[in-house]
């Protein structure tokens, strides 16, 4: 399981729908080691990773490919190092900044992808899975409730 003592009050948000961000879960060197190997799930690196955490994971080419159908909406963000435009995903309505190394956790299904001026046409990211009650278990770390 993920390490959700590393979630502050600050990462918790309700306004315009509950949601979780946060760029402090995972450290910089694991990060960087999945980057390299984002598009082989199967890599050695990826394959401790799904087990030391117990989760499965999809890599998605851009966030457009979200799979809603989720009950728990959990995206990891994987902007590519090159890319500087700035990018969001909306999520009914309000901004949150597309940053590498980002966890985005949520039951809306409201998820839009908007870019200024963008050159990458990738905007890579993994979304993993979490059931409700794991999900629950997290809320109550801030005293909410699903």
């Amino acid at each position: 399981m993920m390490d959700w003592d590393k979630l502050k009050p600050e990462h918790y948000h309700d306004q315009p729908v509950e949601h979780i961000c946060v760029t402090t879960l995972i450290d910089t060197n694991t990060y960087d080691r999945l980057y390299e190997n984002q598009k082989n799930l199967e890599h050695s690196s990826w394959q401790y990773f799904k087990k030391k955490h117990d989760v499965n994971c999809y890599f998605r080419e851009s966030l457009s490919d979200i799979d809603l159908s989720k009950d728990i909406i959990w995206i990891w963000f994987f902007k590519e190092r090159s890319d500087t435009t700035a990018s969001y995903v909306h999520i009914k309505g309000k901004q949150i900044r597309y940053r590498p190394n980002t966890f985005l956790i949520s039951k809306s299904k409201e998820f839009k992808f908007v870019h200024t001026t963008r050159k990458y046409i990738r905007s890579p990211f993994v979304q993993l899975d979490m059931t409700e009650e794991d999900y629950n278990k997290i809320l109550k770390r801030f005293n909410k409730t699903s």
